[in-house]
């Protein structure tokens, strides 16, 4: 993609082209940008089943004109049986299988509590004609992507023999090559259950009984009663204040925090012009200082050691700030977590913004299929520690560190702008790249986001904690950053997966609205 799309009528953005579509129809029949939303979340865990499932976990971002912005904390905890004594005599937890399905699933009860939310803003599309795009591509099939490809060939070993997977995404035991037609019907059938009864059926109705049952005769520690437990709820959002505009995300368990401090210590640097050493060498090292944070900070809501909005007032950013050498490296040994999420964003002809990402953690989650419900249980419950003094220490009820975080910008002039990634460790990077290139530089939306982008640190399974560079920056600035102590690796694609698929979405005050899509992924800006 080189040119920014634009429309009046409403856009969507996916990194799937049959999920920005399915958005977009639910648009075009008077839906609003929540409900294009929900049938965007149901096609895309279709379509692109490594990245998410409705197994895994969201968080959502809504805004209407002249309302505060609306979060959405839409994260399972760990079952009441997901005890460290239920792994005992283990150094971690596993990541795959069973026992690496230890969170409730809470990416329905998101759906359903930001519907609840849109409720007031008219009469309501059925929740039938939401889930149509999902259960038809389920039912009929869908051509697998080089990604998805790609991936199960790359993690085959961890997943092959977990329960469900290979008779759900293998082909004669092998992965699918890139074009296979995947069906998966018992997934359609859940959809088409959801569509029929509501979508608490999947917590408290025959569903989770189903869910619930297979669960524990599989080994996960999920029962039928912690679903039963629980609900997705409206939290009030993290706000950084910059010149001028704010920038919405969420709070812990996500690393919402560390997104916000990025922005808003790199506003401090007084950087001047976008694409140079200092741009990139700022961000960096903004990064750095707010990861720091985040790895003392983020933990369980019910855990977290001071208030994270604290965190991005003046006076505490501006101490940040001045910790920031603007011509040399911070020595980076930090470790990192990988994941894998896809972010879609939203607006509506009445200038409704949706900032939403779903995620299972790693690609295909644990990799554990419920065969009676076709679902891919997630794993992200894999990052707690063992350890019992450990910052996000595995508890029952606990939620677990999440790296998801959708995020929205509301100007002083009026546009709106809902951007974000997937991507793990480089959400937040990639976020702020997209951000600043946008609102700092003067670059296109889509030029911002199809831009060489960079990463510290690892993501999708790499154990590296290196500054990653695409193939596309200027070789002297790649000297100038090794020259400052940076330790680079370069990548050698011009387009690298290994930098996530981000989207973003602006409408200007006079209604108009511009979309970007990745060219890194197989997504797309669909208009009306």
């Amino acid at each position: 993609m080189i040119h920014t799309h634009k429309s009046l009528g409403g856009m969507v953005v996916a990194p799937h082209h049959l999920a920005a579509q399915a958005g977009r129809d639910v648009l075009r029949d008077g839906g609003n940008a929540v409900e294009a939303m929900v049938a965007a979340a149901a096609a895309i865990a279709v379509v692109y089943p490594h990245m998410n499932a409705i197994g895994g976990d969201g968080f959502w971002l809504i805004h209407e004109p002249g309302q505060p912005v609306v979060a959405i904390d839409a994260c399972g905890p760990a079952a009441a049986l997901a005890s460290r004594d239920f792994y005992a005599g283990l150094g971690a937890i596993p990541s795959r299988g069973p026992t690496a399905a230890l969170t409730v699933a809470g990416t329905i009860g998101g759906w359903a509590k930001a519907l609840e939310a849109a409720a007031p803003w008219g009469p309501a599309l059925p929740l039938s004609r939401l889930l149509s795009d999902g259960i038809r591509h389920a039912r009929d099939g869908v051509v697998v992507t080089t990604s998805q490809s790609a991936l199960t060939k790359q993690k085959l070993d961890g997943l092959k023999d977990a329960p469900g997977f290979a008779p759900t995404f293998l082909v004669n035991g092998q992965p699918p090559e890139p074009g296979h037609l995947l069906r998966q019907p018992t997934l359609g059938q859940t959809l088409a259950t959801l569509a029929e009864r509501g979508l608490d059926d999947f917590y408290r109705g025959e569903l989770a009984a189903r869910i619930g049952a297979e669960l524990e005769r599989l080994g996960s520690p999920v029962r039928t009663s912690d679903l039963a437990a629980y609900a997705a709820r409206v939290v009030r959002p993290l706000a950084v204040r910059l010149k001028d505009c704010a920038v919405h995300n969420l709070p812990p368990p996500t690393q919402g925090l560390a997104a916000l401090i990025i922005i808003g210590l790199f506003d401090r640097l007084g950087v001047q012009e976008g694409e140079g050493f200092a741009h990139l060498h700022g961000l960096v090292e903004a990064t750095k200082r707010a990861f720091r944070v985040r790895e003392r900070v983020v933990t369980d809501p019910g855990r977290v050691p001071v208030d994270p909005q604290s965190l991005l007032e003046p006076g505490a950013l501006d101490a940040l700030a001045a910790q920031i050498d603007l011509q040399r490296a911070l020595p980076w040994p930090d470790p990192a977590a990988p994941g894998d999420t896809i972010w879609m964003g939203a607006i509506d002809a009445q200038g409704r913004a949706v900032s939403f990402i779903q995620s299972v953690y790693w690609e295909f989650g644990s990799g554990t299929v419920l065969q009676d419900t076709g679902i891919c249980w997630q794993n992200r419950g894999t990052s707690f520690s063992l350890d019992p003094n450990a910052l996000n220490s595995l508890e029952p009820g606990r939620k677990p560190f999440h790296t998801l975080n959708p995020s929205l910008a509301v100007f002083d002039d009026g546009r709106v702008m809902p951007f974000g990634t997937m991507g793990g460790e480089g959400q937040p990077q990639t976020q702020a790249a997209v951000f600043t290139r946008y609102a700092r530089f003067g670059q296109t939306l889509q030029q911002a986001v199809s831009a060489p982008r960079w990463l510290l640190g690892r993501t999708w399974g790499d154990s590296s904690t290196t500054l990653k560079l695409e193939n596309r920056f200027d070789p002297a600035l790649v000297t100038a950053l090794r020259e400052a102590g940076h330790v680079i690796e370069a990548l050698p694609e011009a387009f690298s997966d290994t930098m996530g698929h981000a989207g973003a979405l602006v409408r200007h005050p006079d209604g108009v609205i511009e979309g970007a899509a990745d060219p890194r992924s197989d997504g797309s800006v669909a208009a009306l």
